[in-house]
């Protein structure tokens, strides 16, 4: 069966698993290459982006990361974990930080990322621990920010998901999906369907396709390729619909 994992190095993986489960998705703790190399998909939580990636390089991790965005399979980075997946960040001041505000405050020199989303990101924006506050998206997702990054740019490689005041909080770039907040502590898991729509979905289709390759023909999955790969393009034309939906 597939699963997702979530980088339990630091952070907060623990939110992210129950809320994989609440969806029927299997979630398994990774810390090792190994473990990564079997995972159908990955969370990368929040936490401190710094804190992550000293243990991302003590644990030999970096090259199997690359490798896993690298092969499609899909990501779901939030707060810290988008900070990483981001292609330039930009360290904030740390006091609290509105849209609008932050054109004035000279960013600080920029730390280490991946680059796995076309997006420029700005740490700490929206404040401290003490300005973390909660809110809804312009679409009507709830919104937790936790020393939140801010979404400065987005370029051509990436398409906004979801605004708070305009502002992009939830972008998407492939099979990477990052969010500035942290959507595993609300109870809305559109977030998380959205990312890992095509693993629900081959999960879903499997016991079907058993019977004669009818589901497979079904979904659009290519014979010899990964199961949710005919799954992936779909969710992609209705993302945005998806999450104007009401419900949890």
């Amino acid at each position: 069966m597939a699963w997702v994992g979530v980088l339990s190095l630091q952070g907060g993986f623990a939110a992210h698993a129950r809320a994989l489960g609440e969806i029927g998705l299997a979630a398994r703790e990774v810390r090792d290459a190994r473990e990564l190399e079997e995972a159908g998909g990955l969370v990368l939580p929040g936490g401190e982006s710094t804190a992550q990636l000293r243990l991302i390089e003590r644990h030999g991790l970096a090259e199997g990361l690359e490798a896993f965005v690298a092969s499609g399979r899909p990501v779901l980075a939030t707060c810290a974990g988008l900070i990483l997946a981001a292609r330039q960040v930009g360290q904030g001041g740390g006091s609290a930080v509105r849209p609008g505000a932050g054109s004035e405050r000279e960013r600080r020199p920029s730390q280490r990322s991946f680059g796995w989303l076309d997006v420029e990101v700005e740490r700490n924006a929206y404040g401290r621990q003490l300005d973390s506050f909660e809110a809804r998206s312009d679409e009507g997702l709830p919104l937790v920010f936790i020393r939140a990054p801010r979404i400065t740019s987005v370029g051509s490689g990436a398409s906004v998901l979801a605004r708070w005041r305009g502002e992009p909080v939830l972008v998407r770039g492939g099979a990477v999906t990052g969010a500035a907040f942290h959507p595993e502590l609300t109870p809305d898991r559109r977030v998380h369907r959205l990312a890992f729509a095509a693993i629900a979905e081959s999960v879903t289709a499997r016991p079907a396709r058993s019977t004669g390759g009818s589901a497979s023909a079904a979904s659009g999955d290519v014979p010899g390729q990964d199961p949710g790969a005919g799954a992936v393009h779909r969710v992609h034309a209705s993302e945005r619909s998806q999450l104007h939906r009401s419900g949890a």
